[in-house]
């Protein structure tokens, strides 16, 4: 318990005539007796307060959380005091950590459960914990705060973004991924293996029209084709101290990783197979590839604790492991940040090494503030510099980036944000093309 303010005014007001009392002594004797009533009337106070100590708190959270996203968390309270009492509730989720909602106030009856939900937005991937929660009401007569701390530490895994496999389930159950960026009409008729027969429609070619079922309905029937099935697809994120770089919070490693992670799921649903590597100055961690039900969640448990390194990122070590462990031809994504146009060379040096017998496709991550800076208008001499230098910088790097496409390097430059539908739409177009 700590006392208001209301209760030290009190204390304060009492004082001036014991004060007065080195030279009224009446007045001293009046300034000790309000002194006692006050003291008096502050412990009845906490005598007749209900006590946040008499208040029974369960925390409900999942045991998996995601970087990066909006997780619910439920905290119940049951009042065990016979009277209402108000009680302002902070939790501790795991750090680091932005929260929506906390603290709050919350107004419990006696013996009647209520609860309220907050949401933790956690930063960093991997093992972690919730700490305590902490109530503070106010007494009766407001003046004393009382405080009460109960330990509910509990453990929780900080996965990647598995929100966003969820709702591109969902999406994709309702017919509408179009609505996350993805370019998926250009798959339709596109592939070479037949899939089934339906109704003409206005935008097929004449070469689907199967005319003998469409002589048997009376109608006009297509052949509805499907991209072709059961290839490799290798996920290589960079791990490295380029990937440290953060954009709200969230490092370019989780921005990768979570577009690995939902282009993976795609690339299932799409009859593939997906394995996953990742490195920085080692190996950090291989996944042989999966297909099927449950692949992505094993996928994710193999990778959610994976951390940036702040080593120099060993891309002839990469080039070397791809060609030893993956020997079938594969669609090898490459997830990485380059630092300036010398990194980038020498990034794209090493991608085509590994060109035959697989398929490279580059997809680089860009630099937020150095855009952003590029976008600003100057006003004064400095910042004028600043928008040069941000403009040198980049413009080098999309003449790196041209030389990579005009050699035949298939690459994509992505903000942060866009990264998982640009990665998705760039693997989409490809199966199309059937270039793998």
């Amino acid at each position: 318990m700590t006392p208001r303010r209301l209760l030290m005014w009190l204390f304060v007001a009492a004082g001036i005539p014991l004060v007065a009392g080195v030279f009224v002594p009446v007045f001293g004797q009046i300034g000790a007796a309000v002194s006692l009533l006050i003291f008096a009337v502050s412990l009845a106070d906490l005598a007749i307060s209900p006590s946040p100590a008499r208040i029974v708190v369960h925390r409900e959270s999942g045991e998996i959380m995601s970087v990066g996203a909006r997780n619910a968390v439920k905290i119940w309270f049951t009042n065990r005091n016979a009277g209402p009492i108000t009680v302002e509730c902070q939790d501790e989720p795991p750090a680091p950590c932005e929260t929506d909602g906390l603290p709050f106030e919350i107004s419990l009856a006696p013996n009647r459960p209520r609860y309220r939900v907050y949401h933790a937005r956690p930063h960093h991937r991997g093992t972690n914990h919730f700490g305590k929660v902490s109530l503070r009401s106010r007494s009766n007569l407001s003046l004393w705060y009382l405080h009460h701390e109960i330990e509910l530490e509990s453990p929780v895994r900080i996965y990647p973004d598995i929100q966003a496999v969820h709702a591109m389930e969902l999406l994709a159950r309702r017919n509408r991924v179009a609505e996350l960026g993805l370019r998926l009409s250009r798959l339709v008729g596109r592939g070479n293996e037949f899939e089934r027969l339906r109704e003409y429609r206005r935008e097929d070619e004449y070469r689907q029209i199967d005319w003998k079922a469409s002589a048997k309905h009376q109608k006009l029937i297509s052949r509805e084709y499907t991209i072709e099935r059961n290839q490799n697809i290798l996920l290589v994120l960079d791990a490295g101290r380029s990937m440290c770089n953060e954009t709200g919070g969230i490092t370019h490693l989780d921005r990768g990783l979570n577009a690995a992670i939902i282009l993976a799921y795609i690339a299932i649903r799409q009859g593939d197979y997906v394995g996953f590597l990742s490195f920085s100055n080692k190996i950090e961690r291989c996944v042989r590839p999966l297909r099927g039900a449950g692949s992505v969640q094993t996928l994710i448990r193999n990778v959610y604790d994976l951390e940036p390194r702040y080593e120099a990122s060993d891309y002839g070590l990469m080039v070397e492991e791809v060609r030893r462990r993956f020997r079938k031809r594969s669609l090898v994504i490459v997830i990485t940040h380059a630092l300036d146009e010398l990194h980038l060379h020498t990034i794209g040096t090493h991608l085509r090494q590994i060109r035959s017998p697989h398929l490279v496709l580059g997809a680089f991550l860009q630099n937020v503030p150095l855009h952003e800076r590029l976008n600003t208008v100057p006003k004064t001499e400095i910042d004028a510099f600043q928008v040069a230098a941000a403009a040198e910088i980049v413009t080098s790097q999309r003449v790196q980036i041209a030389e990579l496409q005009e050699q035949g390097q298939y690459v994509t430059e992505s903000l942060p944000d866009d990264l998982s539908a640009d990665m998705i739409s760039s693997y989409l177009e490809i199966k199309a093309r059937h270039l793998l």
